[in-house]
Order: C-alpha cells, then sequence, then structure tokens
C-alpha cells in the first residue's frame, strides 16, 4: 500500500513505516501530523486516482526529529579580479515516520 501526498507544495510518495524528510514543519518531537491532500492511492489490488485530491482519504506520520539538512555550500569567483565568495546553507528539515494510510 502507497499513496501520493501534497505537503510544502511537492507530491511525495509514501509507504508505511517509511522515514521521510521535509522541509521544516511546525511541531515538537513526537507530534502527529495529518496530511489529507493526498493525490493518488493503492491498496494493494486497486489504484485510486483523485479529481484532484481522493476523497475521504488521509495519511498520518509522527515527527521523528527536528533537525538541519547537511550543509550545502555555494561559492563565486570572478577571474582576474580578487573576487572570491563562498556561503553555506543548512536547510532546516522534519524527519516523519509515515504510519497510517487510510482511504475509508
Amino acid at each position: 500500500m502507497y499513496a501520493v501526498i501534497e505537503a510544502n507544495g511537492r507530491h511525495l510518495k509514501v509507504k508505511e513505516g517509511e522515514i521521510l524528510r521535509l522541509d521544516r514543519i511546525a511541531g515538537d518531537a513526537d507530534a502527529e501530523i495529518v496530511f489529507d491532500r493526498v493525490v493518488l492511492a493503492h491498496d494493494g489490488k486497486d489504484l485510486i486516482v483523485g479529481s484532484p485530491l481522493v476523497q475521504n482519504a488521509s495519511v498520518s506520520a509522527r515527527v521523528v526529529r527536528q533537525g538541519l539538512a547537511a550543509k550545502v555550500m555555494a561559492f563565486r569567483y570572478k577571474p582576474k579580479k580578487r573576487v572570491r565568495t563562498r556561503h553555506g546553507h543548512r536547510q532546516p528539515i522534519t524527519e516523519l515516520r509515515i504510519e497510517k494510510i487510510s482511504l475509508a
């Protein structure tokens, strides 16, 4: 069983029990988050496609941790001009564990 949900403006394929990393979502560790914007669902034998959303479907997840992603470095320079800039950025992320996909 899997579903495609819309979260943070992106479509994500999720399965029960998997760990998912998203951009920061408000919520403390061990809080429950329910995604009700389910675009597509597969229950093992039937594929249910929403138009645009699947009716009465939801995905519940639990926050594992709030943290920061790996550092991304940006570097630019202009040759022969002594111009060099280096910036680092760590995106805030939320790790979620998908607990239940309900279609009813």
